[in-house]
């Protein structure tokens, strides 16, 4: 998430888990800080220096604009993987390089393919509608974000800016700036990457709105790896006898390509209420105030995006021996576009206006229209490229069953289904509650979310037209995935445990399909790069199972992750059976408890597997080619830490990649693609509330 200071990387002091399940915005209460950024009891009488400071935050959902609590977050603990690629706790495969592409290793924190599918392996760093953060102010509200490692020709940095003021009660706005900038330790695979959003809400009693517009300007050098991986795994060998070659000495396959991505999205949720007002009383019982309480909504949501990728490729000869087709000839850019405007108006009867409202009910019906624009072949006697143009219609019908109020009980209940169009036959029944109670003077919550989904594959695992890959798979079966899992937390143990089971029918995904040939340059053999779309229309079965334990005396603390996870099929899906994360530290405060201080050193770790490879030339992970294929992991990446926290400031030192291992088990998360070697990083969040 993109939002700088108030949640951080996946939430990671509130659930190490990941976002899974959602909360609803009922039932949490807003946060209030004083100047330094404490939390405070604003109920509590106040001397004149301590001036209370409201800050509530949320998120909205895509569909049909429903409020979603975002937990501020200004805490320490966890702000020195805040800016790691490959997430808090170690939970992602990418290619070294900060904001580069990723993938998670563990299947049940994978999202769905996307039609924004260019940009999909970005989402450390792009944001979608549903991931904007509205924050509501009592006085504007800044964070400044600032990472750093390396020097100016090889080192990284990002820049994060969050600002929301209120105009009044009811209507507020503001920004957020993300830009990275990694320069890159081996060559040709700096990423410059920009990411803005701009928002405003207005949150009357009868007319409510929330309105974004997101800029992506993404743009990736491609090196193809390195192209031997005894450049690290034994750096001494390939020296022979000289000095060992630094990172940015040692060659890789690529030069001269880049990937460009640009997007313009906009999206507006609005909403007509119509309602009673009723007394409340305070809880003193002295003064009656008047509540608006809705009880139906007329809903209307409006998406627009504008999608935009450029494969730049200069036509040199260790570009050509690379990729085994040519389809475009010569030409240097290729060009692939997608526009998307969809429209969605639902009805709902609100949970609560009356005693026998004990859950919400919501109607919808949506429309979707899809154009996608590519590049075709040169015609023969021809200097000029054809454009192929596709367009798509989709109407859906759905509802939606909710019960946000109260503390015990919560749940989600939404089912959609496409009755015309490109997708029709298309849909999914999705369900999410929770459950809450006392237990042995604990809180205990239990967590439930299931689906059914069939659905038609993405538009690119169609067709995809580019100078290097081409397909037109008109016969791909949609895709059947069933999912059940749990999740049990109880607080005062410090134990969290999820348990889940997928089976998925005609998986679909992308394989490396390259063919034995001999170039004309070489006399031996090789495999020349190749992707192609494929079906497992078998039975695929996974189960995946995530222990968190903490422990703590006194000042140390021991922080505990424990991932076990199966596939029935480790041709189709191979994952890596066992994900680790531990973390040993101190935690003391200093001069008064005034500045906090943590300590120490984590780990992340997971067994050997067939990790995926990845296709510069489409930008996406896909499976190694089974006869050159092998397997990376079974090394512990281990990053030492100082992280403080000085009122409204936090800073963290930490030495990365601590060990650097060498030999067969080195630090490569991709294949041909090392991690970067041992290097000092440094991050300063800075919060404003005045």
């Amino acid at each position: 998430m993109a939002f700088c200071g108030l949640v951080n990387a996946q939430n990671y002091n509130r659930n190490r888990f990941g976002n899974q399940f959602g909360q609803s915005a009922s039932g949490l209460d807003s946060n209030q800080y004083d100047r330094n950024g404490n939390p405070i009891d604003t109920t509590a009488v106040t001397d004149a220096n301590t001036i209370p400071i409201g800050l509530h935050s949320w998120t909205i959902d895509e569909r049909l604009g429903n409020r979603l609590e975002a937990p501020v977050d200004t805490v320490q603990h966890g702000f020195q993987n805040a800016n790691d690629t490959g997430g808090p706790t170690g939970h992602y495969t990418f290619l070294g390089n900060l904001g580069s592409p990723r993938i998670a290793h563990v299947f049940f924190e994978r999202e769905d393919y996307s039609q924004a599918f260019f940009t999909d392996p970005y989402d450390f760093t792009v944001i979608r509608p549903e991931k904007v953060v509205y924050t509501d102010t009592k006085s504007p509200y800044t964070n400044l974000t600032y990472f750093k490692q390396g020097d100016g020709r090889t080192g990284e940095e990002r820049f994060k800016a969050y600002f929301s003021v209120n105009a009044s009660r009811r209507l507020g706005f503001g920004f957020n700036i993300d830009y990275t900038y990694g320069r890159g330790k081996y060559q040709n695979q700096s990423t410059a990457l920009f990411n803005g959003d701009l928002f405003a809400y207005y949150r009357g009693d009868h007319y409510e709105m929330h309105f974004s517009f997101i800029n992506d300007n993404l743009k990736m050098a491609e090196n193809g790896g390195i192209t031997n991986d005894n450049y690290v795994k034994r750096p001494l060998d390939m020296a022979e006898g000289k000095k060992t070659y630094a990172t940015n000495e040692i060659p890789v396959n690529l030069s001269n390509i880049w990937n460009h991505h640009t997007g313009y999205h906009a999206f507006l949720t609005h909403r007509y209420n119509v309602g009673i007002y009723r007394d409340n009383p305070d809880e003193n019982d002295t003064v009656n105030t008047r509540v608006f309480v809705p009880v139906t909504s007329f809903i209307h949501t409006l998406k627009l995006d504008l999608n935009k990728r450029d494969y730049i490729s200069q036509d040199d000869a260790q570009n050509r021996t690379y990729f085994r087709h040519h389809f475009l000839d010569t030409d240097s850019t290729d060009t692939q576009k997608h526009t998307a405007i969809k429209n969605t108006f639902g009805i709902s009867l609100r949970e609560g206006f009356n005693k026998w409202a004990k859950a919400g009910l919501t109607a919808f019906v949506s429309h979707e229209y899809r154009q996608f624009a590519m590049n075709d072949s040169v015609p023969a006697n021809s200097r000029l490229r054809t454009t192929t143009r596709f367009k798509e219609h989709v109407v859906s019908v759905g509802g939606q069953l909710i019960k946000e109020q109260g503390r015990t009980l919560h749940y989600n209940v939404t089912g959609e289904v496409a009755l015309a169009g490109e997708d029709a036959g298309q849909f999914s029944i999705e369900g999410k509650g929770d459950l809450n109670f006392r237990l042995l003077n604990d809180t205990v919550r239990f967590e439930a979310h299931a689906y059914i989904k069939n659905l038609h594959p993405i538009f690119y695992f169609r067709h995809f037209h580019s100078k290097h890959y081409w397909w037109d798979n008109d016969d791909l079966s949609k895709t059947m995935r069933t999912r059940i899992e749990g999740r049990l937390s109880v607080d005062r143990w410090r134990t969290r445990l999820r348990v889940g089971f997928e089976n998925i029918k005609n998986y679909t995904y992308l394989a490396n399909t390259s063919e034995l040939t001999t170039p004309a340059t070489e006399t031996a053999a090789v495999y020349l790069n190749n992707a192609a779309v494929r079906q497992h229309t078998d039975n695929l079965q996974l189960f995946s199972a995530t222990l968190q334990q903490d422990f703590k005396l006194g000042i140390l603390h021991l922080d505990n992750e424990v991932t076990y996870q199966t596939s029935s099929n480790d041709e189709v899906l191979p994952l890596p059976k066992l994900v680790l994360y531990h973390n040993l530290y101190l935690r003391f405060g200093l001069a008064k408890k005034v500045l906090m201080v943590e300590m120490g050193a984590d780990m992340r770790y997971f067994t050997q597997y067939y990790a995926p490879d990845y296709a510069p030339a489409l930008g996406q992970f896909y499976l190694q080619h089974p006869d050159t294929r092998h397997k990376l992991g079974g090394f512990p990446l281990v990053n030492a830490y100082i992280n403080m926290h000085l009122k409204r400031t936090r800073i963290f030192l930490q030495m990365y990649n601590l060990l650097q291992p060498t030999g067969d088990k080195s630090y490569f998360l991709a294949t041909h693609y090392p991690l970067n070697p041992r290097i000092l990083k440094i991050g300063l969040s800075w919060n404003f509330f005045d």
